[in-house]
């Protein structure tokens, strides 16, 4: 008898040390700061829908025929073509001045960038360009190199002729490596390269470098080329860089078509229970669009989330833990935060939850037949986040969905392969829209452009405006969405002074017919 109640005294005072000893054992279950693992008290919690009138009247609503005719349409040739061979035969010169290295970090978009600008800085130089080295993205770990995700013997040839390019150094340099300019201050790494660099830069501060050493390294290199003052012919490179010569290794090349064949032909490994009748409907509006499909780069990260600042539904709780988030990331100093929730959505600075894209696809017309392909990374709040934009679109699919694991194995954990195949995904699908703008964004909005593909931008500050209106009925809501986009398509827009030439490719990089 004693010992029973030994026990139950000693009930409490074991409960109380589980409690206390919890955060040492699991101290992800504590800790909403680290960017691999989503907080238990935010992330894991499904926010309620924070529009539910206009969810209601989504879900319902039959979109008419005409405004199906017009999303579906490809858009109209709008007299403008893709030009970028230079006016005159290019030529390589008699002999290169010596060779430089990139190293470039970033995504895979950025990257890219990157890569299309040391072309260009080759030549200027008139020097031999090395394949570039790719640093490991520090947030996704992915350590995948140039050649990993290009076609390096096609990236070699298209620009044969243009600029000298070589995959390696040759011996004599064999010390010019990554590691070599880890470990010590280097007379040739370039390390002083300002953001938006101009040509004379470059000749000013890398090409005597070159004409002491032979060779130059330049680190960081993100952004350092300018968009203004260029020739025309060095403009030109850059696009034909970026829409030609920058093709995806063939594996990443397959997988992709086979995903896009897959979206064409309503082929999927995980049909939604119950919508099979969907696929069946015969009647105008399934003509409409069947064969086609939409991509929806669907950006809406925990990073993108915190550093937003803006309120996302999901309570104190998750108000605390991007608070939280925020100060181990940039401590606290986000520009946003000094600006209330309503300033920032009116300001259209708050990118759209998937629960606002869902409204924004239904209103310009897509229904519950539509094929919709997921291309992103990872989404803040996991699978209960994306509820209501499912039961909006159950036809919604994405890799996993459309082929086995086993056709993933060569891209699994490797943020960059992973952003290729949805890249290769996004530019042979009918319509593309971003939730967000960026890098991902960016780049496709200007391929598609060069390519006359549609391409839906979402008016931001108008949908934040709209949003925030409680009393808004869905007929009003999807006329003023309807109008507020009709000029947000894929038409051309003509880059301006200082706008990056891999957004708008118009006019440097495509002529009127």
């Amino acid at each position: 008898m004693k010992l029973h109640q030994l026990n139950n005294s000693q009930k409490p005072a074991f409960a109380l040390l589980f409690v206390i000893l919890l955060p040492f054992f699991f101290p992800n279950l504590f800790q909403p700061l680290g960017r691999a693992s989503p907080s238990l008290f935010s992330e894991w919690i499904a926010p309620k829908p924070r529009h539910v009138t206009l969810l209601q009247a989504a879900l319902q609503h039959k979109t008419s025929v005409e405004v199906q005719t017009n999303l579906w349409s490809p858009l109209a040739y709008q007299g403008w073509k893709p030009c970028t061979m230079p006016p005159k035969s290019p030529s390589l010169p008699e002999k290169s001045q010596g060779y430089i290295q990139v190293f470039l970090d970033g995504g895979l978009n950025q990257q890219k960038m990157g890569i299309c600008d040391a072309v260009a800085v080759a030549k200027i130089l008139n020097v031999t360009l090395v394949i570039p080295h790719f640093e490991v993205n520090p947030v996704w770990q992915d350590s995948s190199s140039f050649a990993d995700i290009f076609d390096v013997d096609h990236f070699i040839e298209v620009l044969r002729g243009e600029v000298s390019i070589v995959k390696e150094l040759p011996s004599e340099y064999s010390w010019s490596t990554r590691e070599y300019y880890a470990t010590g201050i280097r007379d040739t790494r370039i390390k002083t390269a300002p953001v938006q660099a101009t040509a004379d830069w470059y000749i000013e501060n890398v090409l005597p470098v070159l004409q002491s050493y032979g060779v130059a390294a330049i680190a960081p290199f993100s952004h350092r080329l300018t968009f203004n003052g260029l020739p025309s012919d060095i403009q030109r490179l850059r696009c034909k860089v970026n829409f030609e010569a920058l093709n995806f290794v063939p594996h990443i090349k397959e997988l992709g078509d086979i995903l896009v064949h897959h979206l064409r032909n309503n082929a999927s490994i995980n049909q939604a229970e119950g919508n099979d009748y969907l696929l069946e409907e015969t009647d105008k509006l399934g003509k409409q669009q069947s064969g086609k499909f939409v991509v929806l780069h669907l950006r809406f990260d925990k990073d993108m989330a915190a550093h937003s600042a803006c309120d996302f539904g999901g309570g104190k709780a998750e108000k605390l833990a991007l608070a939280k988030y925020r100060q181990v990331l940039w401590q606290g100093r986000v520009l946003n935060s000094q600006f209330t929730d309503e300033e920032l959505r009116s300001q259209g600075r708050c990118p759209l939850t998937p629960e606002e894209i869902g409204l924004l696809l239904a209103a310009l017309g897509f229904n519950n037949s539509t094929r919709l392909y997921l291309a992103s990374h990872k989404v803040y709040g996991g699978k209960a986040r994306l509820e209501t934009l499912s039961k909006l679109f159950p036809f919604m699919e994405d890799k996993k969905s459309l082929v086995s694991a086993e056709k993933l194995t060569k891209i699994k954990g490797k943020a960059s392969l992973l952003a290729a195949v949805d890249y290769h995904v996004s530019l042979h699908s009918d319509i593309f829209i971003s939730a967000s703008p960026g890098n991902m964004h960016n780049a496709l909005v200007a391929h598609r452009a060069y390519r006359n593909l549609k391409t839906i931008r979402p008016n931001m500050a108008l949908l934040g405006q709209l949003f925030q209106n409680k009393s808004i009925g869905w007929s009003e809501f999807q006329r003023t969405v309807l109008d507020g986009h009709k000029n947000r398509q894929g038409q051309i827009r003509l880059r301006k002074e200082k706008q990056s030439i891999y957004t708008y490719p118009a006019p440097d990089c495509m002529c009127k017919a």
